[in-house]
């Protein structure tokens, strides 16, 4: 009973500890986009992946891949590499099911040097290497620092929140993109969720949020 307990225990800590980096992956890509866009069109903009909070789900979703994959390699190339494969491979799903799902895409790299199909390049690829190495070198040392806190009863208690609090996040966004593609396709409200979608987050509240987004015709 006790290794049984102590099995569910660890299988708790571990996805507390993969949840953690999820977010803080997400934040810092937040950071990023914002800091390139800003950058690249001397204004400042903010990009959202989510409706709600400062998160960019596929930088969350790369710091997961980095995880599982990049902290397994001793020298900065292999990981540099690895790195640059994952992310172009990451990159590439997530534009492909964007527009399979909500007919729109984010990003379209279509002019760039050695792009395939616009959903990404040799240039993010080499982005997605370096931060490979940045993560290795720096991150992950610093995660294995911290993830003792993780673990405390008061962060418990806020990841549980954290947890119920970014899963409505997720599930609200996708429902009110997909409610858009269907508006935008001429399909009227089939019930009163689709209603409250409407009203709730209509397209100008969504183009502001998601304002690198174009639509496939």
């Amino acid at each position: 009973m006790e290794k049984k307990e102590g099995k569910i225990i660890k299988a708790i800590n571990f996805a507390i500890k993969i949840f953690w980096i999820f977010v803080i992956g997400s934040v810092f890509g937040f950071v990023i986009e914002m800091l390139y866009a800003t950058i690249y069109t001397r204004t400042i903009v903010i990009r959202q992946g989510l409706i709600y909070g400062p998160f960019v789900q596929v930088y969350g979703m790369g710091a997961v891949a980095y995880y599982f994959l990049i902290r397994k390699f001793k020298e900065p190339k292999d990981a540099f590499l690895a790195g640059m494969i994952m992310g172009g491979v990451l990159e590439y799903l997530c534009s492909f099911f964007q527009e399979i799902l909500f007919g729109s895409i984010s990003w379209d790299y279509s002019n760039r040097f050695l792009s395939l199909n616009g959903r990404t390049c040799l240039l993010y690829c080499v982005y997605w290497g370096l931060i490979a190495i940045i993560f290795l070198k720096v991150v992950y040392p610093w995660l294995k620092r911290v993830e003792p806190l993780i673990y405390k009863r008061s962060i418990r208690i806020i990841t549980v929140f954290l947890m119920i609090f970014m899963t409505f996040d997720i599930a609200i966004s996708a429902l009110a993109a997909n409610r858009q593609q269907e508006r935008h396709d001429n399909i009227p409200p089939k019930n009163e969720f689709d209603i409250f979608l409407d009203n709730t987050y209509p397209d100008e509240l969504l183009d502001r949020i998601y304002n690198n987004k174009r639509e496939i015709e």
